[in-house]
């Protein structure tokens, strides 16, 4: 069932709710691909009730050419989710998301400081903006993420701490092509040459694992920069070695128990993006 309205949507779901159905959220921005698929599977096989949301959210485009020229499936997407067994699909305007402008500002500490809050201003609001407006129509006894946008992720675990929202939020394996590529709608825009290129992005980030006896935090972060940077295709836009809670980079293997390499490449025009644990 595919509903456009708030009031719809808060409508059914509480009519599961009252039962004591569990509902299980998964938002999108849409153009889905089997990585979404695997969020999706995971709800409906944990959850009574599952949601899915389709809405290509303006406030979180630092880039506006970006915002226009982002995929958009619509009839793709809801087939696949049918197939999949989910039972309600919202796909909101963006006037029933934003009647007003949101000009709400988030205070994430460091966590937005780093990595992509660096790289593209306001993104990391903007999340905030359209997932606690979803929680709040939803209101789901868990929401599925991947862990591809892993900064995102922890960014939206904060989210729920801060207002105190009884959600689970539950974290998903990033899925890969066979050759490894992350899935991401994104693909969808590579020109044939750079797509070619673009797995050696994880390619490389799975070899930098075998140097970390090896390598200082330093040297490594440059191994990866300077291997990738060597296809013409790919150009690094940062590598970075954080701890997995904080999101703050280390100097030292010996700074932290459990880290983490992000990274960002743009393939022409598009960027992707990917990670690795290392410890």
């Amino acid at each position: 069932m595919v509903i456009s309205t708030i009031s719809e949507t808060k409508k059914v779901l509480e009519n599961h709710r009252s039962t004591g159905k569990t509902i299980g959220f998964v938002p999108t921005m849409g153009a889905l691909h089997q990585g979404h698929i695997s969020l999706v599977n995971r709800a409906v096989n944990e959850n009574d009730t599952v949601i899915v949301s389709l809405f290509v959210n303006p406030t979180q485009f630092n880039d506006k050419s970006d915002l226009k020229n982002y995929p958009r499936t619509p009839e793709s997407d809801i087939k696949l989710l049918k197939e999949s067994g989910v039972h309600y699909i919202f796909m909101p305007s963006e006037q029933e998301i934003y009647p007003e402008k949101d000009t709400r500002v988030f205070d994430f500490g460091l966590l937005d400081k780093v990595m992509e809050g660096e790289h593209r201003p306001g993104h990391f609001n903007g999340v905030a903006q359209v997932v606690s407006r979803l929680f709040d129509i939803v209101e789901p006894h868990r929401a599925y993420f991947g862990q591809k946008d892993f900064q995102q992720l922890a960014i939206i675990r904060y989210l729920v701490k801060q207002l105190k929202l009884k959600i689970e939020i539950i974290a998903c394996p990033i899925l890969r092509e066979s050759d490894g590529l992350a899935m991401s709608s994104r693909n969808l825009l590579l020109e044939p040459d750079k797509r070619k290129s673009a797995p050696i992005i994880y390619k490389t980030l799975s070899e930098a694992r075998n140097k970390v006896n090896e390598l200082s935090v330093k040297d490594l972060i440059y191994w990866v920069i300077a291997n990738i940077n060597k296809d013409p295709n790919l150009a690094v836009e940062y590598f970075s070695l954080v701890d997995s809670e904080t999101l703050q980079p280390i100097s030292n293997w010996e700074d932290s128990s459990s880290v983490i390499g992000c990274i960002a490449v743009k393939a022409g025009n598009v960027r992707l993006i990917d990670n690795t644990f290392y410890k």
